[in-house]
């Protein structure tokens, strides 16, 4: 059995180490880990902290050249998807696929032709904004009475109208109502777990997961540890399993999957910007290269295998199939 992980910071480091002069980066730093984790798929995203940068559209094409890089040292591994066809082309040909993605629209202000831009080069995944205020719509950091500005409907339906995964996980409230009352199409949360068991403002509330189940949208489960229990003592792989316990009673099995959101490799004083604890990972799912304990911790609680395979990467492949193949 395989994984696809919906939520990686891979590109970042990347970026981090180009900048060092580094090279051959994802061999050297990652794709043991993938493999040792069984991901067999993923979507690597460009993540900006816009609070930090004077110019977020320029840091954006510096990481986007890092990448073009780092591609050049490492086509047999990697096969950057733009499809479901893809996925079937890259696993025969044993290699790890990669759907690019953007972690929120802060470099491209108020110009919506930006979005067909990024299409253009690859891009098939799109989320609004990381925790930010920004142009189009107000993250889980931002006001919370803020919403989706006119401009960011807009950003909506083209994003829906180029068939890209539109991702909610760093959307606030009013944000996520706001995408659902003017979207028809399914959407993800990329990485995202239960606020009935972790009352954090990156999770989801039961009423937005079956919005998300009815409307035929996945969700991540999101190894950082702080979404997953307030008690220290509580953020271990069982607890991280009974999220997916609950989101299925909430949204029924074919709505779960797997964004692990692994920050190993990112700077610790990056990380103090959002980490109020001295590590951000589960127990037992410290790096990728741990991912297959929660396929484990999943059998030992008794989930069947067809149920499993779902969470694995069945669901996220069915709502890829709909969405980038239609």
């Amino acid at each position: 059995m395989h994984i696809f992980d919906c939520h990686s910071d891979i590109w970042t480091d990347v970026y981090t180490r180009t900048l060092k002069g580094e090279k051959n980066i994802i061999r050297k730093y990652h794709f043991n880990k993938l493999k040792e984790g069984k991901i067999a798929g993923s979507i690597f995203v460009i993540w900006l902290d816009s609070s930090r940068l004077e110019d977020p559209y320029k840091t954006t094409m510096e990481i986007m050249d890092s990448i073009n890089m780092e591609l050049n040292y490492c086509q047999d591994l990697i096969f950057i998807a733009k499809s479901y066809e893809d996925i079937e082309k890259a696993l025969k040909e044993k290699k790890i696929y990669v759907f690019m993605g953007l972690e929120g629209l802060s470099s491209i202000g108020e110009n919506l032709s930006l979005i067909d831009y990024f299409y253009e080069l690859g891009f098939r995944h799109v989320s609004l904004t990381w925790n930010e205020e920004n142009a189009l719509a107000t993250g889980v950091r931002g006001n919370p009475v803020r919403g989706l500005t006119p401009v960011g409907k807009e950003a909506v339906k083209k994003i829906n109208d180029n068939k890209m995964l539109l991702d909610v996980s760093h959307l606030n409230e009013k944000s996520f109502w706001d995408l659902v009352n003017i979207t028809d199409k399914p959407f993800i949360a990329s990485h995202s777990n239960c606020k009935s068991i972790c009352n954090v403002p990156r999770n989801l509330s039961d009423e937005q997961l079956r919005i998300i189940a009815d409307i035929k949208g996945v969700v991540g489960i999101n190894s950082f540890n702080q979404f997953i229990h307030k008690d220290v003592e509580k953020q271990n792989l069982n607890t991280l399993v009974q999220h997916v316990v609950h989101m299925v009673e909430v949204m029924g099995i074919d709505h779960v999957g797997i964004g692990m959101d692994y920050c190993d490799f990112i700077d610790d004083e990056v990380m103090s910007g959002f980490r109020l604890q001295e590590t951000s990972y589960t127990k037992g799912l410290e790096d990728a290269s741990k991912t297959y304990n929660f396929i484990r911790e999943m059998e030992r609680v008794g989930f069947h295998k067809d149920e499993i395979e779902k969470v694995a990467y069945k669901n996220f492949h069915r709502i890829i199939k709909e969405i980038l193949s239609s």
